[in-house]
Formats: structure tokens, C-alpha cells, sequence
């Protein structure tokens, strides 16, 4: 499971290091994508072949599957980290989440996303209302 809030530097060469907290999990290798809110997705292998297995259940005769699986896949760039626990996100994608050089990257659970850092504050301070105000109702069996 992938928690917490890091903020680590894109270097010159569009490589970032990833959390120490994350490296075992992500070893092996693993899949970095567009994400919602103009955010990157990392995904283990197995959880992006698993949301790929779902994507593929989708009827093809959906507009809006087609679209979503298009622009999710399309962007995807399959990674393996160095032995320093690097990885080199590709142009594309630094373009598509608007990656200077400052770095947030947050667990999300099955997922670790990476923001560009004021993007990310920006994100954190428009939900805040909108968290404090989540109930049952919204995720069922929130009980805090």
C-alpha cells in the first residue's frame, strides 16, 4: 500500500528518486500514466495488469470507455528503477502533469501519484472543505 507525502526533485534529465518507502514495492518495475487532474499515476506491474484486465470488460461500443482507455494507455511508459531508486518520466507525460522541478508524490493506496509541487497545494487547498465535510453517505463504512 503506497501512504504518505514526499517531495522529492526532478533532476536535469527527468529522472526522479523515488520515496525509500516505495522502492521495494516498485523494484520490480512499474507503470507510470496519466491520472485524473492532470497528476501521474504509478502503478505496480500487477495493479496496472489488473486495471487493465477491467478496462478490457468495458463494451467497446461505449464512447466514453473508448476515450477513457485511449488516453489512459496511450500514455503509458512501462519503468524499471535504477539501483538508486530512479526513474525517468518521460517528456510526455512532465508535459501532461506540468512537472517543473519541484515534486510531490503521494501514496494513494493501490496507486502513488506524482504532482508538480504548487499544483499539488493548489489541489490539497480547493478539497479541504469538501474532506472536512465527507460523510458515510459519500464513502460508505467512514466511521472517524
Amino acid at each position: 500500500m503506497f501512504l504518505g507525502t514526499y517531495t522529492p526533485r526532478l533532476d536535469a534529465k527527468g529522472r526522479l528518486i523515488l520515496p525509500a518507502k516505495f522502492r521495494e514495492q516498485l523494484e520490480a518495475g512499474l507503470v507510470l500514466t496519466r491520472g485524473q487532474e492532470r497528476c501521474l499515476y504509478v502503478f505496480t506491474l500487477e495493479e496496472f495488469q489488473r486495471i487493465h484486465e477491467e478496462l478490457r470488460s468495458a463494451p467497446l461500443s461505449s464512447r466514453q470507455a473508448r476515450n477513457y482507455i485511449r488516453v489512459f494507455l496511450s500514455g503509458a511508459s512501462d519503468e524499471v528503477p535504477d539501483k538508486q531508486g530512479r526513474i525517468t518520466i518521460p517528456q510526455n507525460l512532465r508535459d501532461y502533469a506540468g512537472l517543473g522541478k519541484e515534486l510531490t508524490v503521494i501514496g494513494a493506496g493501490s496507486r502513488a501519484e506524482i504532482w508538480d509541487s504548487s499544483a499539488w497545494e493548489d489541489y490539497l487547498a480547493e478539497q479541504e472543505q469538501s474532506f472536512s465535510e465527507t460523510d458515510e453517505e459519500i464513502l460508505p463504512g467512514l466511521l472517524l
